[in-house]
């Protein structure tokens, strides 16, 4: 117990990936039950447990998977009626982007995904391009780099037979915001610098393998620094309404000026992703474009 008039708990808040920390104090006035004991002591205990039960209520995640807390995400753009925030949920993450290896088990368990026999409506001509074959990813896409020319389809359908999904833009986002040494690196110059250099340089020829880079505060690997990635909701990145429409576009992210309305104009990076995003179709398929699974928990 701290000193009198001293005893505090301090409950931190996710906002954005944003540790806010404000303080729930418990002033210790002196008062004492006829037990002998001060009532702050019993209400400080009492909050202890409940908070040690609220913090472990979540399930571990699943092998090969990180837990990402339950936080608040800021788009980088919104129009006037919609939300600043948005909070998401605690979720799984994969540690690491889904690997040539085990794409081809995918393959393998399902035929129609293979290259020879994949429906043009769900990915485009350029599916898999730099396998060997159906079931020979070959030298030019090694066992443990992360799997590219994958369309949102085929990244969809991988999920569901993982018994996962993918992500959203929000948990992605999110996720991605944690610097090695916090979960909001958006003050972090060094992290900052660095994801400016990784979206102004081209991609390798030949991927590296996964996991290579330091992981982020939540143990995730390679959300920055190796490949792009599917999210599900990519196709929500230049709408305000309905995705499947476009009455809800919004005309002004079109145009240059668009930027005086984003969150963070200088986040060089955010502009890249949105950018990127807005660009695909869910066919397409991509040279540095990978993807990696989520999970309700």
């Amino acid at each position: 117990m701290s000193e009198r008039g001293k005893s505090e708990i301090r409950i931190p808040e996710i906002r954005r990936g944003n540790w806010a920390q404000p303080a729930f104090r418990i002033s210790d006035f002196g008062f004492h039950s006829d037990f002998g004991f001060r009532i702050s002591d019993f209400v400080l205990g009492s909050l202890c447990l409940l908070l040690t039960f609220a913090t472990s209520a979540a399930p571990p995640p699943p092998p090969g998977m990180a837990l990402i807390p339950a936080g608040i995400y800021h788009p980088l753009f919104r129009s006037d009626t919609d939300a600043k925030e948005f909070p998401v949920q605690t979720f799984a993450l994969d540690v690491h982007p889904v690997t040539n290896a085990g794409f081809l088990d995918f393959v393998r368990a399902n035929p129609r995904w293979r290259r020879s026999q994949v429906k043009r409506l769900f990915a485009d001509e350029h599916y898999l391009k730099h396998w060997a074959g159906d079931l020979d990813p070959g030298p030019a896409a090694t066992t443990n780099a992360p799997v590219t020319w994958v369309s949102w389809f085929a990244a969809k359908a991988f999920a569901a037979w993982a018994g996962k999904r993918l992500p959203s833009t929000a948990e992605w986002e999110l996720a991605a915001a944690a610097s090695p040494t916090g979960p909001d690196g958006e003050n972090d110059t060094e992290f900052r610098k660095q994801l400016a250099v990784w979206h102004a340089s081209p991609s390798p020829e030949r991927l590296p393998p996964v996991g290579t880079g330091r992981a982020n505060y939540f143990g995730i690997h390679d959300l920055h620094g190796l490949v792009w990635e599917w999210v599900a909701d990519f196709n929500t990145a230049m709408v305000t309404g309905d995705a499947r429409g476009d009455s809800g576009l919004d005309r002004q992210l079109f145009c240059g000026s668009g930027s005086v309305g984003a969150k963070d104009t200088s986040d060089y990076p955010a502009f890249m992703r949105f950018g990127f995003r807005s660009s695909l179709k869910a066919d397409y398929t991509v040279h540095n474009l990978g993807f990696r699974c989520a999970k309700d928990l």
